[in-house]
């Protein structure tokens, strides 16, 4: 919507906490600098599906996020943490 009087608009809209890393300089870069976010957390909402998959959506989020931060891809098993005697 439009901000009566201004040549500003407001957007509303939902965006994954995953896929906001980079946004603000995206939106900045592709506006010329005109477009400035400002983010409000909104909610969590549960995602169906298992996370250790690759085939399922969680099972992406994951993914992409140990290889953002360099971990293995891979979710290790639980015999990597289990204290063994």
């Amino acid at each position: 919507e439009q901000r009566p009087g201004t040549p500003m608009f407001t957007v509303k809209a939902y965006l994954p906490v995953n896929e906001s890393f980079g946004f603000t300089g995206e939106l900045r870069q592709a506006t010329g600098g005109q477009a400035f976010p400002q983010m409000i957390f909104d909610h969590w909402s549960t995602m169906n599906g298992d996370p250790t998959d690759k085939n399922t959506k969680p099972g992406e989020i994951v993914t992409s996020t140990r290889k953002r931060r360099g971990m293995k891809e891979d979710v290790p098993g639980y015999e990597e943490y289990y204290d063994k005697l």
